[in-house]
């Protein structure tokens, strides 16, 4: 059987051989008889050859091409989660505790990183950040405050009651020095055991919401520190966070001193996660400085610079975006100090100097008159402040000041246009006769400790904050001229006290704006203040990436972020949905 097999194999074997050599002669003969003996007939047709070579050519350009136009119709290029963006700041940043955030580059930190009881929304009103319900007591005496369930901080800490208690404590220390101290100073907090916090005021608050929009610190990191020495833990330079992002790192350029804080978004957000995967706050010393970063490509956007140096960003890849804020500059007259403790001289300063002047050296901002505004309450009469009237205002300091005229210090900071109106004010005064000194300062913490709080200044030129509600208690009433309050005049009147808690204590409408009324005859005649301008927020942003919505409402240049989850910078291609 073996050797059958055996032979029907190489009998196979040899068939297919034969029938191999014969297909390869095959083969030769027909390549020789179609092609190499046909060679000589291309030249023939050469033309012919050419046309349909390019004819094919052409089929798959149009191919290639249709292919590309329709994706059009089934792709399209979005954002998409990832990306850094760098936000170039103003001022350095010498603490990341929230609490002593007075530079530019430190109120952008502070609100990236921490979250606050109640925040202003993308609507420009006040509502609930950790909170999930604030409610006051019909008295508006006694405010209940519930926490969301599952808050935690940057390192997966709980956040809880006990937090809130404790840096209610902290503002309330005088140790401290914050400037969250002029809401909560009289205010007792407790935990029900329902682990409710309760917030008692002194008299009713219709607005204590707004007070509630304080950052909230870690207590397991910070209960065992001195409050004297809190902003020298370790925690101002590598904090525990509880808002959109988290502290990564920070990188110092040590030729500039300018520093580059890395966050990274913080997983535990009680918002959710942002689109961005991380952000850096770049902080420099001047305008230039910025101008030059940006017109390089060095960071994303800022809110720094003004609309009148639009001109300097030769960058076509930037955008210009305009925002009207609730704020204002004022030139505050230090009451509480001679000389300007005579509302006579305060009255004819007011009519002597040329305001219009002098708030065409903050050209791109609207005049502001009173320490209100129409979005913040509908006033029905404003009293009327007198016309500019140079010779008869320097008569009257001249009856005043028969022998020389007293030297007047001016105080401000290196903020936008500030500078250039502190300069211009002095000016007009030195026009009346008065000898004055000038100095600028960086806003920053000793600035706070050491000239507002010490009320270090004959007048200051300063922007302050109106908020979303009208409630100018903190800036006004007598309790606030403490080395902790607001109250940057050092203006008293017990009429006006009255006036401010009443205002603070109603909620009627009508009954309000007639107290808010009251209380503008008496600022207009003793002037503890002069209106000046409402600034803008200028935004420069790179055209590619996406910055906090057009429809998004203002308070504060800060309340940028308040959508700050929908940012981005980083676009990818995706097929469109169906």
């Amino acid at each position: 059987m073996a050797n059958f097999f055996k032979k029907r194999g190489q009998k196979l074997v040899r068939k297919f051989s034969r029938a191999s050599v014969k297909a390869s002669e095959e083969s030769k003969e027909h390549i020789k008889e179609n092609v190499i003996e046909r060679i000589d007939h291309i030249k023939n047709i050469k033309l012919l050859i050419f046309e349909w070579c390019l004819l094919v050519f052409a089929l798959i350009m149009l191919s290639v091409t249709q292919a590309f136009w329709f994706s059009e119709s089934y792709a399209e290029t979005v954002f998409v989660d990832g990306g850094t963006y760098t936000e170039a700041t103003l001022g350095d940043v010498n603490s990341m505790n929230p609490l002593f955030a007075t530079t530019s580059s430190e109120k952008v930190l502070s609100r990236l990183m921490f979250a606050t009881i109640s925040t202003v929304d993308y609507s420009g009103h006040i509502n609930t950040g950790l909170a999930s319900s604030i409610i006051p007591s019909e008295n508006g005496k006694r405010w209940t405050v519930t926490l969301r369930d599952g808050l935690k901080w940057s390192d997966g800490e709980p956040i809880t009651v006990d937090d809130i208690v404790f840096t209610v404590n902290l503002i309330k220390n005088p140790a401290v020095a914050t400037i969250y101290n002029a809401n909560l100073s009289n205010v007792q907090v407790s935990v029900t055991e329902n682990q409710e916090i309760i917030f008692d005021l002194p008299a009713a608050y219709a607005d204590f919401i707004t007070a509630l929009n304080f950052p909230v610190v870690p207590k397991h990191i910070l209960e065992n520190t001195d409050p004297k020495s809190l902003i020298e833990n370790n925690f101002s330079n590598s904090p525990v966070t509880s808002g959109a992002f988290a502290f990564n790192a920070v990188q110092l350029n040590s030729a500039t001193s300018e520093k580059v804080i890395y966050l990274s978004r913080n997983p535990y957000y009680y918002k959710g996660t942002t689109m961005l995967n991380s952000f850096a706050v770049h902080t420099f010393k001047t305008h230039d400085d910025i101008i030059h970063a940006i017109n390089t490509g060095g960071v994303t956007a800022t809110a720094e610079l003004s609309a009148a140096e639009a001109d300097k960003i030769t960058s076509s890849g930037f955008r210009q975006k305009n925002s009207s804020l609730s704020s204002g500059a004022f030139i505050f007259l230090n009451t509480g100090k001679s000389p300007l403790d005579n509302p006579t001289l305060r009255s004819a300063i007011r009519e002597g100097i040329n305001l219009e002047k002098i708030r065409s050296a903050a050209p791109d901002t609207i005049p502001l008159s009173y320490p209100l505004t129409d979005a913040q309450i509908k006033i029905t009469k404003y009293p009327e402040i007198p016309a500019h009237n140079f010779e008869n205002a320097k008569n009257i300091i001249t009856e005043l000041f028969k022998e020389q005229k007293p030297t007047l210090n001016i105080a401000t900071v290196s903020t936008g246009y500030l500078p250039d109106v502190a300069n211009t004010t002095a000016d007009e005064l030195r026009n009346l006769g008065f000898d004055v000194n000038v100095s600028v300062y960086e806003e920053n913490q000793e600035f706070i400790t050491n000239i507002i709080s010490k009320r270090n200044y004959d007048i200051l030129i300063y922007t302050i904050e109106f908020g979303a509600d009208p409630d100018l208690l903190p800036y006004y009433h007598s309790s606030q001229t403490s080395t902790a309050g607001l109250n940057l005049s050092n203006y008293r009147n017990a009429l006006v006290d009255d006036l401010l808690l009443g205002a603070r204590d109603t909620i009627d409408e009508s009954l309000r704006v007639k107290k808010y009324e009251n209380f503008l005859e008496y600022w207009v005649n003793e002037v503890p203040a002069i209106g000046l301008y409402r600034p803008n927020l200028t935004y420069f942003y790179n055209k590619n990436a996406r910055t906090f919505d057009n429809n998004v409402r203002l308070v504060t240049a800060i309340d940028r972020f308040s959508d700050i989850g929908n940012w981005a910078d980083n676009k990818a291609t995706k097929n469109k949905t169906p």
